[in-house]
């Protein structure tokens, strides 16, 4: 069965595949899978290399190829879900890449209802690194995952056998938010306040100010370039601004640019 999962789901052109059981998975912060899908007992995580768009200066060529990939991963896991339901007569539900995910005090909008981190790993798709992302055997740091969970009973990959990380520090080093500063440890809100400064932050310092603003400056503030930033914000989603950690981390990447 795990192979004619894997066969579907590589001939959709996605980059890698593997499978965890719920049983052995663990995530420190994501609440539990079956408050989620009680019947669900594995996972079909899948791996997205990421576009060399990341390496862009321009931000928003940078985070348009990682929209890219979201939408393609969205497709993936509509026709995978679709597919276990279909051939196997199996409940599916598909766990984003992304967004949605709960924006509350209690999260801080940081937290998926998967951690598809933990999920990878559980998944034999590869080892966690310094900078606390999940490294892959082949794409390295520079990978997106998404998962399905279903109630088929789909024993777990072999784990990645050995420390993908050689300890370079480079990811510590270019990051300009000072978030991996701690090993094992990742500052979110030093990072959230970097990587996504048009988040929900910055939302409530612009409408704090403007309503504590006289008219004519209420007009001044809705012509700066920090307004219209929120707005596209607003409607995309949450835009990234820094991928600095995935770019100078050199596993994964030719000989030349390493």
């Amino acid at each position: 069965m795990k192979e004619k999962i894997r066969e579907f789901v590589l001939g959709m052109g996605v980059d890698d595949v593997g499978f965890a059981a719920v049983a052995d998975y663990h995530s420190p912060r994501s609440p539990k899978v079956e408050t989620i899908f009680p019947a669900a007992k594995s996972m079909v995580v899948m791996a997205y290399k990421e576009l060399s768009s990341c390496e862009s200066p321009n931000m928003q060529i940078a985070f348009n190829g990682r929209m890219d990939v979201m939408e393609f991963s969205r497709s993936c896991n509509y026709k995978l879900a679709r597919f276990l339901e279909r051939e196997f007569e199996a409940k599916a539900m598909t766990v984003p890449a992304s967004y949605p995910m709960e924006m509350s005090l209690k999260t801080m909008g940081s937290v998926g209802d998967i951690s598809l981190r933990h999920a990878a790993v559980t998944a034999g798709l590869g080892a966690f690194g310094r900078h606390n992302i999940v490294i892959h055997p082949k794409f390295g740091t520079r990978v997106v995952f998404t998962a399905v969970l279903t109630d088929l009973d789909l024993p777990s990959d072999p784990p990645v056998p050995e420390d993908l990380c050689t300890q370079c520090n480079l990811c510590v080093e270019s990051c300009p938010a000072g978030a991996l500063d701690e090993a094992g440890k990742t500052d979110v809100n030093k990072c959230l306040k970097n990587s996504q400064p048009y988040g929900i932050g910055a939302n409530i310092r612009f409408w704090n100010k403007f309503v504590d603003s006289p008219p004519e400056e209420q007009k001044k503030m809705f012509k700066d370039e920090n307004f219209w930033r929120l707005y596209q914000a607003g409607f995309i989603g949450f835009q990234y601004f820094c991928f600095n950690c995935l770019k100078s981390c050199p596993l994964g990447q030719s000989n030349k640019k390493a």
